[in-house]
């Protein structure tokens, strides 16, 4: 078993960078300012000597930051807010599937004509992540925040009134798309400064978010579309959001005082080895996971013959299968491995599980199937931030370095599904190249982060 006691973190020479589980960190946040108007923030730099340090309020309790809470009522309840974030934001987006399926039909366009409005979606979800993480971490996060809140909600409403295709790509996949990316970096890096050595498990319980929103929005449109129609389905989808969102907005509080004004990217990060290994890994990951989230109700309609009702089945089993993935190997790589660890074998079984998928000509085999690609393709996304996190040593800098890495993958998420949706209809409806392509796509990413691990440590028994 691994040493529970080792756990390897990137060294820089920058003095800023603190020791999250030790003395060290108590030693630097320090209040001096019973001693005068001086106070000791997380890299030395007191309020006189940095004028954008001292935008923050005074009035809050930066005074006595103090490490991490790790848990206790404060650290929990971000958490569960964090949770619904997640939900609404990849839950929904996890949910496209049913749109994917709803839309060909009724628009009567080609499958990876549709797949353009959830990719270009995730794209901008995760692309403005370089944008938003460093406006969080220079103190914005409540505007930043509130924006999102706003958008997420306007793209849905206004979804509701689109009649063609490219009133449906502007209002879900670009203006949600702008809102998601709001809300979903800034929250993540917001959650990591919580929390040290639970950190993976209280990133993957928030990200089962997802699996949450995976079910209960395509079990609403399941049971209201034949009833209230399109319009009346999307916005009972709005108001769902609406109400979690202003329960978020009043809430979520940052924890870190914001750091002083530097480059929208640190360019440093990728002199790491480890970080760029990492960050060209996830691309590859990503440019193949979500192909089964987006067609698996595609397939078991065109190949298999299951009913438009079942297909929408068949993906919220998919979805919902995904809280274990999102919390059990997050629990473990707490526990035992450590976040890398514990990606590397998940992203390998994706690879293989896709490969499989090409000799899976039943519904039964396709239900069995989608439970134990569910659960490996959430633990994918939920290690994601989790190892992302771990490989940032300076709290500050978590919304700048996890959002310079989504803005490098969300390229793949925009490409992948509509790559799949060509190599389907160059294959004249079959879906055995794009399966392929998701397969051989996830194996390259791991053989990244193979190296990544290699180069953070040689040593096999140590937990990263």
């Amino acid at each position: 078993m691994f040493d529970k006691d080792v756990e390897i973190q990137s060294i820089h020479s920058d003095s800023s960078h603190t020791d999250v589980d030790g003395t060290e960190e108590k030693r630097k946040h320090l209040s001096l300012t019973e001693k005068g108007d001086i106070e000791a923030y997380p890299d030395g730099i007191n309020a006189q000597q940095n004028g954008a340090v001292t935008r923050t309020s005074t009035k809050s309790s930066w005074k006595a930051l103090g490490p991490p809470p790790d848990g206790g009522l404060i650290g929990w309840t971000q958490v569960a807010l964090g949770h619904l974030v997640i939900m609404n934001t990849w839950g929904f987006i996890n949910s496209f599937g049913v749109f994917q399926t709803y839309y060909v039909t009724a628009l009567n366009r080609p499958p990876s004509d549709i797949s353009w409005v959830g990719s270009i979606q995730v794209f901008l979800l995760f692309f403005i992540g370089t944008f938003t993480g460093r406006l969080t971490d220079a103190g914005y996060f409540r505007p930043v925040f509130l924006v999102g809140s706003f958008l997420g909600i306007l793209g849905l409403f206004m979804t509701s009134l689109s009649t063609s295709y490219w009133q449906l790509f502007l209002a879900q996949g670009v203006c949600c798309g702008l809102g998601n990316g709001c809300l979903f970096c800034p929250s993540l890096s917001l959650l990591s400064t919580y929390f040290s050595k639970k950190r993976s498990l209280a990133l993957g319980i928030a990200a089962s978010g997802s699996a949450t929103g995976g079910m209960i929005f395509p079990a609403m449109v399941q049971q209201l579309l034949p009833r209230i129609g399109f319009a009346w389905t999307m916005r009972s989808l709005g108001f769902i959001q609406l109400d979690c969102l202003i329960i978020c907005n009043l809430g979520i509080r940052p924890r870190i005082p914001p750091r002083r004004t530097r480059a929208l990217v640190h360019w440093k990060s990728f002199k790491e080895t480890p970080y760029v290994l990492f960050a060209i890994g996830m691309f590859f990951n990503f440019w193949g996971v979500y192909f089964a989230f987006y067609y698996i109700g595609s397939f078991a309609r065109s190949i298999i013959g299951l009913p438009y009702a079942e297909s929408i089945n068949l993906l919220i089993t998919l979805n919902g299968v995904g809280v274990l993935g999102r919390v059990v190997p997050n629990y473990l790589a707490d526990r035992y491995f450590g976040p890398m660890n514990s990606n590397i074998p998940v992203i390998l079984l994706s690879s293989l599980l896709c490969f499989c998928w090409i000799a899976v000509e039943s519904r039964g085999g396709l239900y069995a199937w989608a439970v134990v690609y569910g659960i490996v393709g959430a633990a994918i996304q939920s290690l994601f931030p989790a190892t992302l996190s771990s490989l940032t040593t300076d709290l500050r800098m978590a919304g700048t370095r996890m959002g310079m890495v989504f803005s490098i993958v969300s390229f793949a998420v925009l490409t992948g599904p509509p790559i799949a949706g060509q190599l389907i209809q160059r294959k004249g409806g079959e879906y055995t190249y794009a399966q392929i392509f998701a397969a051989v796509d996830l194996l390259v990413g791991c053989c990244f982060l193979v190296g990544a691990r290699y180069s953070k440590s040689p040593k096999i028994r140590v937990k990263i």
